[in-house]
């Protein structure tokens, strides 16, 4: 399966794609806020993990609408997982250091929904908004979700200098309802990104995701993945495309999580008009 998606990605960058729409849309790709209508398939391999490898697929759709001076930026992730128990950065997965059965598990993860609240215009330069989140207890297996319904809010800020972007995202959630015999959700979310642009489309990129479990055992709540890896934006026929590969080691983790993993990104690009 690794073998078939790192051939799929090096036909995907060896397409063409035109100076006009890599100037046109490169800023606003970069921009998680953005009034670009997106939908992004991150897929991401897990190794090195007691339990086994692990693989997902998140369907993250980014839908802004502009009301007034605002742009109101719905973001999901709908996750979709293949792995032999519970999932590294996830609180209160009994499937964690000890799977409830035995065997691989495929399925529907909890689904994240937050909603941004951006000015229009950047503020001295800064991009930024902030709103509410909330996952769904929508997992179709306990090793695959929490188990709880959690909310909290997100807020990130942003800078484009003529280089690129640099940023960061951060969202903290509470569980508030869901299976009494489940852990309670309590999590932070720390998301620095920086992109450096290339020529032709092509741009340097490091996006960590970094969580912290605040109900895990001491020394086993911190996930801290560090690397980055490289994009471009091109197009499929008159589609534009953002592609991107990743490789990511994690220096701090929980016990049960993987060393490292790798993934890349097809996120298909919907600009106004």
């Amino acid at each position: 399966m690794i073998r078939l998606s790192a051939a799929l990605l090096a036909l995907c960058f060896g397409l063409s794609s035109t100076a006009s729409a890599e100037s046109n849309l490169g800023a606003a790709v970069q921009n998680p806020i953005s009034s670009l209508v997106s939908v992004p398939f991150k897929f991401t391999f897990d190794n090195g993990a007691p339990n086994g490898k692990a693989n997902s697929m998140a369907i993250q759709p980014v839908i802004p609408v502009t009301v007034g001076n605002w742009n109101l930026v719905s973001r999901f992730i709908i996750p979709l997982y293949d792995a032999p128990g519970g999932i590294a950065g996830l609180p209160g997965n009994p499937g964690i250091g000890n799977p409830s059965t035995p065997g691989r598990v495929t399925g529907l993860g909890d689904i994240n929904y937050t909603l941004f609240f951006s000015p229009v215009k950047p503020v001295n330069g800064w991009i930024w908004g902030i709103g509410p989140s909330i996952t769904a207890d929508s997992a179709t297996d306990d090793r695959l979700g929490s188990g709880k319904w959690s909310a909290g809010v997100s807020a990130v800020a942003l800078n484009q200098p003529g280089w690129g972007t640099w940023g960061a995202l951060v969202r903290h959630l509470w569980s508030f309802a869901g299976d009494s015999s489940r852990k309670d959700v309590n999590q932070t979310l720390f998301e620095p990104f920086i992109n450096y642009n290339l020529d032709n489309g092509w741009y340097l990129i490091s996006d960590m995701v970094i969580t912290y479990d605040w109900k895990a055992s001491s020394g086993d709540g911190l996930l801290l993945p560090v690397g980055g890896g490289v994009g471009k934006i091109t197009r499929w026929g008159n589609q534009p495309v953002n592609l991107r590969a990743e490789a990511y080691y994690n220096v701090e983790r929980p016990a049960s999580a993987p060393k490292w993993q790798v993934g890349f990104t097809v996120q298909l690009l919907f600009p106004k008009g």
